[in-house]
């Protein structure tokens, strides 16, 4: 009877590991698509599940979620060296998951959700510069990552099945659609008046759309493949997966939890007729 459970649970878990294996039909052996690798830094502290990554000319910002002790992060390090020079605690009672981040301004939005879907989250403000919080959005939803330019938001729910579009200066007010992609976004920002998403397929690839705005058509996908060992068995995965942030060509992400390494790709624009506009941040 033992053995047969064990069989019954083994046969199981690789029913499901095949099942996320497959999930992507197009799959891609490469790191990302369209994009050749330049460096990588690491980055020197304590850092445990990344999940969203921006920067500026001198520093860096992750936030990771220790789920042992259900504490949620943001960390600052230098972008020269890669040494942490402070971090900020997240947590907001049951909501100790922060997502993908963005930057519009000098403010750094931060969504910190419970770690279930159909839950709720905080739209945290945070000022660039002293690291201190400035307000709280609380939305009654699970959010995994947020784009910000002016006095829009856009956000990601639970493998961003739906986007939250907020209107700052409508009170926050909030409408939903559909995501356009099948990409489980991570990270998200505004660039050059479009929306640049990255996130997972399966445990074994990802992708990084381009999103027309404000119609939110998808307008273009580059394929990425994995660092291993893939979790849940190691640290790595899609190298989209987790955070990532794009300067015109330049194209950075965190595809490994702590201790981690950003990643710096250059983006080409084979395959686009005409030239692909990556643009600027906005």
């Amino acid at each position: 009877m033992i053995r047969k459970a064990i069989r019954s649970g083994l046969t199981g878990l690789f029913l499901v590991v095949s099942s996320l294996a497959m999930a992507s039909p197009e799959a891609f052996d490469g790191a990302i698509e369209h994009a050749h690798l330049l460096d990588a830094l690491n980055l020197e502290g304590e850092l445990f599940h990344v999940q969203g990554l921006e920067l500026d000319s001198q520093r860096i910002w992750v936030t990771s979620v220790d789920p042992n002790n259900r504490k949620g992060y943001i960390h600052e390090f230098d972008r020269r060296t890669g040494k942490l020079l402070r971090r900020l605690e997240l947590t907001d009672g049951p909501r100790y998951h922060p997502g993908g981040i963005s930057i519009s301004g000098r403010s750094i939005w931060v969504p910190v959700a419970e770690l279930k879907p159909n839950s709720s989250a905080v739209l945290v403000e945070v000022d660039a510069d002293s690291l201190q919080i400035r307000r709280k959005i609380h939305v009654a939803d699970h959010l995994g990552c947020v784009a910000a330019s002016g006095r829009t938001l856009v956000a990601g729910n639970w493998d961003s099945a739906l986007l939250y579009i907020f209107d700052l200066s409508d009170n926050a007010r909030a409408r939903t659609i559909p995501n356009p992609s099948p990409t489980r976004y991570q990270d998200m920002k505004f660039v050059d008046g479009q929306l640049v998403a990255g996130g997972s397929l399966s445990l074994w690839s990802g992708a990084v759309d381009w999103i027309d705005w404000p119609s939110m058509k998808l307008k273009r996908t580059l394929r990425a493949g994995a660092i291993g060992p893939v979790r849940p068995w190691g640290r790595g995965g899609p190298y989209t997966g987790e955070g990532m942030a794009i300067e015109g060509r330049e194209l950075y992400v965190i595809p490994e939890d702590g201790p981690s390494r950003l990643f710096h790709f250059r983006l080409d624009d084979r395959g686009e007729t005409p030239p692909f506009p990556y643009g600027d941040r906005s």
